[in-house]
């Protein structure tokens, strides 16, 4: 039987595949807390030192919008993840091989807040009103696990596997854009590799944004102005080949490019 880990254990192996860019095996039948909470915990031991690090937190990612991935994942809820400063790409910049270990991209719609966000429950004109803008988004995806082999436990842990993010620059009102109806292609070259719209993001990627504010209340860290949220897939993400070029289009909102050495 394996050695049970504590979350400040736990988070120390996370940390040491992010330096080696080596994965590890899963965690989940290792954490003493193999739970929700204990997976949190974890990934907040890791906030905490990367905070003391000296890394910005500049935003939250939402994970698990799809209905089928939390089937698959046996939860019925998304998860969230911490963005920093040095998780962002530049729009069409090239990504350099080597700096994540397994990474898979996804198009989301993101959202700029424009003031903080402190309600024990929030609405939707509350985040309608409190979003400054909203932009056509890349996420790159990556997972500190073996080949992908995660449960909830392992995602969450692991900061909601996030890796890094790419955000079109055309900033766009909410008044402008149908985030609901909105349709998402993404081609790799000439090659459409994912479809979606907005309805596949927890059928709205409002949905996500307001179940992420309440979150983030309950867990003390409160979005606030001037935070970035990266609301979900908004169709099937896309394992990456070295050479990758991938091009995203969101109706209402415009492109967005991520390039890999």
């Amino acid at each position: 039987m394996s050695e049970q880990l504590g979350s400040q254990a736990a988070a120390a192996l996370l940390q040491a595949a992010y330096s080696s860019r080596q994965a590890i095996a899963p965690l989940r039948e290792r954490l003493a807390q193999s739970d929700q909470a204990g997976a949190y915990a974890v990934q907040e031991a890791n906030t905490t030192a990367w905070l003391c690090e000296g890394r910005r937190l500049v935003g939250r990612k939402i994970g698990l919008t799809s209905l089928a991935v939390q089937a698959q994942l046996g939860v019925d809820q998304p998860d969230f993840g911490m963005l920093f400063a040095d998780m962002a790409v530049g729009d069409g910049e090239i990504v350099a091989a080597g700096r994540l270990i397994q990474p898979k991209v996804e198009a989301e719609v993101a959202l700029v807040i424009g003031r903080d966000l402190n309600h024990e429950r929030h609405t939707y004109a509350d985040l309608i009103r409190a979003t400054e803008y909203a932009l056509p988004a890349i996420e790159i995806v990556d997972s500190r696990i073996e080949n992908w082999n995660i449960k909830f436990v392992d995602t969450v842990a692991d900061n909601a596997s996030s890796g890094l993010f790419v955000l079109g620059g055309r900033p766009v009102k909410l008044c402008d854009v149908d985030l609901t109806a909105c349709n998402m292609e993404m081609q790799r070259g000439e090659e459409i590799v994912s479809r979606g719209n907005g309805r596949a993001c927890l059928g709205s990627p409002l949905n996500a944004a307001v179940w992420l504010a309440d979150m983030m209340v309950r867990c003390g860290r409160p979005l606030e102005a001037g935070d970035i949220v990266m609301t979900g897939a908004l169709g099937p993400m896309v394992a990456v080949k070295s050479g990758d070029r991938f091009d995203v289009r969101i109706e209402g909102l415009g492109t967005a490019s991520a390039l890999f050495a």
